[in-house]
């Protein structure tokens, strides 16, 4: 059974978010509305302004893969080695990801990959840049570029992975725990599979936890495969 639910924020929350940030003038926005294409659309956002994580970032990391695909990854925000590369998925959350996709028959060069947040949030501890969860107005404020991907890719499906990126295509903070596996359908029709983020199988310590999570995910992958089919 598929549930249903809005994509847009409870009134009160948005209402709070608008007060502490506001939403972006149109001339922030650059043309991206009217892009024509993912590279027209990745090339604006080259100069995105949208919130303060630009200051600090080397690059906006923008999503790649075919704009005609079927299944869309949507990951929180790119890391260290995201945002020195400029493409995404390529660190060692990546090399997990792309692992399992290849474990469970999906091919990554068919599918296009991003993150709900485009510039790399860290705090600064002596040479490392250790990664910052992004909050509430920042990942509101990037979700117009993510609609902007999903306006041009228009899949059948997409994949939240974690609760940043379930926050932004849902709307609102969800329990990836208890919804892990759900497939939900927004008001707009798009289908959104919820799973975990695959840097969270590399913060476990205990070898046979870090196993089974692998292999819990692996067949999240393997259920997506079958959805993709269907």
């Amino acid at each position: 059974m598929i549930a249903r639910i809005s994509a847009e924020p409870a009134p009160r929350h948005a209402k709070e978010e608008v007060r502490h940030w506001p939403e972006p003038k149109p001339t922030d926005e650059g043309e991206g509305g009217d892009a024509a294409s993912i590279d027209e659309l990745r090339e604006i956002a080259e100069g995105c302004r949208r919130c303060p994580l630009w200051r600090d970032a080397t690059q906006t990391v923008f999503g790649e893969g075919r704009q005609q695909a079927r299944v869309v990854f949507v990951g929180e925000q790119p890391g260290d080695q995201e945002d020195v590369a400029g493409k995404p998925f390529v660190g060692p959350a990546g090399r997990v990801f792309d692992q399992i996709l290849a474990e469970a028959d999906l091919d990554r060069t068919i599918t296009y990959v991003t993150n709900a947040v485009k510039h790399f949030k860290f705090e600064q501890r002596g040479k490392r840049r250790i990664h910052s969860k992004p909050n509430a107005g920042e990942i509101r404020a990037c979700r117009w570029w993510l609609d902007n991907e999903l306006r041009l890719i228009q899949p059948d499906l997409v994949v939240a992975l974690g609760a940043t990126a379930a926050q932004s295509l849902l709307g609102k903070a969800v329990p990836i725990t208890r919804m892990r596996g759900d497939l939900v359908q927004r008001e707009d029709g798009l289908r959104i599979f919820v799973t975990i983020h695959p840097s969270f199988i590399l913060r476990i310590r205990e070898r046979a936890d870090k196993e089974a999570e692998r292999a819990r995910f692996l067949d999240d992958m393997k259920a997506v495969k079958k959805l993709m089919a269907a």
